[in-house]
């Protein structure tokens, strides 16, 4: 890995020159390396990848999205550096937004409500609740777009719509289209807006269904993982209203044929119904069996003494299934513990 050289004055660093000299133009670092030679967090460099402060180029081995030695040294050559990269992406959340912005945290939390303010990120806090994040230098923009937001009557609300997370899955679909050349991967940031139903409805091949969940991006973590957490997270990244959920179907049309245009999506070998595709109303099951030719298990050979015989009967609950040690008079007392009951008194 090719090390950058920084050579530091009192109140400046000066990078760039030597940064050109011992970085081939062509080499390509690892997003882990890429965001330590540009002293970035690595939630600060996926942050600025996705709103496109940093320039990625496709691995040629088809791994993660690299950055090449000269985008690094373009970055490290500002005067700024780092503060300036790091002030792109530095989010907030309601109480230190409302403090950035010299208002109370009710107003904050209505001017998100009412869509004026777009998060960038979210997570689950251990209470379970829905923490929005959102960019400070968009705080600072609203606060010289829009003054007047800041004082006076709290913005109206629209009929008690909650606008932060319909504008969140928007702005996070594009980013996510944005770090992409591929067709599939787009279609799938695509999909990840619609729940399985809808998904079912508009993509009837269960091999382009696969394909879509396996490329599907992924989304913040939920620690520890629970039915309950994961239901609040789905209210989060699914759509909702009727118009939004249109509109999503339409774009995962669009964004399938031109998927499909760019190459056809991963089938079993010897599968004909790749070029004709799946008729309605056949699960994946069905499909595999039918088409890639699975023939049902063979029976199990039978044992060397015949048939199995049929299996014992169910043992009765209750007090019947407690077992009685028999007596000598009905023969279950073993012989050889009785002979050696006496040879003992015997003895």
């Amino acid at each position: 890995m090719t090390v950058f050289t920084t050579v530091t004055t009192k109140n400046a660093v000066v990078p760039a020159a030597v940064a050109r000299a011992a970085a081939p133009a062509g080499q390509r670092l690892t997003p882990g390396a890429a965001a330590r030679e540009l002293e970035l967090r690595r939630g600060e460099f996926e942050l600025a990848v996705q709103l496109g402060h940093i320039r990625t180029v496709p691995d040629p081995g088809g791994g993660q999205r690299r950055v090449t030695a000269r985008e690094v040294a373009r970055l490290r050559a500002a005067a700024d550096f780092p503060e300036c990269l790091r002030e792109r992406v530095r989010t907030v959340g309601t109480g230190e937004g409302a403090d950035l912005l010299g208002i109370a945290p009710g107003r904050f939390t209505k001017l998100a409500r009412t869509g004026r303010l777009t998060p960038v990120r979210c997570y689950l806090n251990r209470y379970r609740a829905v923490v929005w994040l959102y960019l400070a230098d968009e705080l600072v923009e609203l606060a010289l777009r829009e003054p007047e937001s800041l004082s006076g009557r709290h913005p109206a609300p629209d009929d008690g719509q909650d606008w932060r997370a319909r504008n969140w899955r928007g702005r996070r679909i594009a980013m996510l289209a944005r770090q992409t050349d591929d067709q599939w991967e787009q279609a799938a940031a695509v999909a990840s807006a619609l729940d399985s139903a809808h998904l079912a409805e508009i993509v009837r091949d269960p091999y382009e269904r696969a394909c879509l969940r396996r490329l599907q991006p992924e989304t913040f973590r939920i620690h520890p993982e629970s039915a309950i957490a994961q239901a609040i997270v789905d209210r989060v990244l699914l759509a909702d209203e009727p118009d939004e959920i249109e509109w999503y179907r339409l774009r995962l049309v669009e964004a399938l044929a031109d998927a499909r245009d760019q190459c056809p999506a991963p089938r079993p070998i010897g599968d004909p119904a790749g070029e004709r595709g799946v008729p309605a109303g056949v699960g994946p099951t069905a499909k595999r069996s039918a088409v890639v030719g699975a023939e049902p298990p063979a029976p199990r050979p039978l044992g060397r003494t015949g048939p199995r015989t049929a299996a014992p009967a169910a043992r009765p609950a209750g007090p019947e299934r407690i077992r009685r040690k028999p007596t000598p008079q009905e023969g279950g007392a073993p012989v050889e513990r009785s002979l050696l009951r006496r040879l003992r008194r015997g003895k």
